[in-house]
């Protein structure tokens, strides 16, 4: 049974301080711990840099095909535009070398300096235009400006348009309320928060009903917003201020999006596929981190899937996706 995990983590070693070592903005790595911005971060439990070890790590799990991405921190929202730019251009030349490298087992997103929307959308029309990448990851929001805000709109239109496949993915240090420091909920709680209140934002924001041909994955399975679609339809219904951007049902809208499978609960899972369909969703890892799916492939197995759901969800859907986006370039 093949499979093609769509949430997988990368630093690609162009980024590195070894490469500039004036250049104190760059990742320090030592074995799985690295050092960013006077962090140190010990989340990761694998191989983040060397892509033979992570192939080798996601065959070990079943998976024959990764969708490598950026690792959140290295979006590089937080700088001026074009020293993003700048940045993001490295990381997607070090990506691109990984699909040239592992042509059959790799394919990639790439990133675009969200800070500057316009800028952005250029950058994305470019790298569509190239064929080296699928889309790029982007963040649940920037610098506290969430997706469905319309100063994003350049940038959906540009998605649109190359048909570049959208990876929605938490930034991880969303909310400063000090609950969040207590037993690891900034990840357990706050991460699937920050995707569910982005996914809402668009669907109520009409991003979504506007942009019909949007390819968008959210992580983490969307978060809590397939929980919350009952509340945010009676919400457009009965609240002028829920109602007043979007035309389409709130679970309807929904629908629209791409999810993929890191629940860590089958009969989740199964719940999820059965109400977005099996063609919306799409094995999922979080690798190399602690909160990633120890055993992804077992996990969309014992959801009780139909077979033909089944192969969707391992890895159907994104073969398909996945070549759709690249031929089109």
């Amino acid at each position: 049974m093949r499979a093609t995990d769509v949430h997988a983590h990368v630093i690609v070693p162009e980024l590195l301080r070894d490469v500039a070592p004036g250049e104190d903005w760059r990742p320090v790595t030592s074995g799985q711990t690295i050092e960013l911005g006077g962090r140190r971060i010990t989340s990761a439990v694998h191989e983040f840099v060397d892509a033979a070890t992570i192939l080798d790590c996601e065959e070990s799990l079943g998976i024959d095909h990764v969708l490598l991405c950026p690792w959140v921190p290295l979006l590089f929202y937080g700088v001026d535009p074009d020293e993003g730019l700048r940045r993001c251009r490295l990381q997607n030349e070090g990506l691109a070398r990984l699909r040239a490298e592992h042509p059959d087992r790799v394919s990639v997103l790439g990133a675009v300096p969200l800070q500057d929307p316009a800028l952005a959308a250029a950058e994305l029309e470019e790298l569509m235009a190239l064929g080296q990448v699928a889309g790029v990851e982007i963040t649940a929001s920037v610098a506290g400006v969430y997706l469905g805000d319309p100063r994003f709109e350049p940038f959906w239109d540009a998605a649109e348009r190359t048909g570049a496949l959208v990876f929605v993915h938490p930034t991880t240090r969303g909310f400063d309320d000090p609950v969040f420091g207590d037993y690891y909920l900034q990840n357990l709680v706050g991460n699937p928060m920050e995707t569910t209140l982005t996914a809402a934002h668009m669907v109520l924001g009409g991003v979504i009903e506007r942009h019909p041909g949007l390819k968008v994955l959210l992580a983490h399975g969307g978060g809590a917003i397939l929980a919350l679609r009952g509340r945010l339809r009676h919400g457009q219904e009965a609240i002028a201020a829920a109602g007043a951007r979007s035309g389409e049902p709130a679970d309807v809208a929904i629908k629209r999006f791409l999810f993929d499978t890191v629940t860590h609960d089958p009969a989740l899972l199964r719940v999820l596929v059965e109400a977005v369909g099996a063609d919306r969703v799409m094995l999922g890892s979080d690798y190399p981190f602690d909160m990633a799916d120890p055993h992804p492939v077992e996990t969309v197995r014992a959801a009780g899937l139909s077979n033909e759901d089944e192969a969707s969800v391992l890895y159907g859907n994104a073969e398909r996706l996945l070549s759709e986006v690249l031929n089109r370039a």
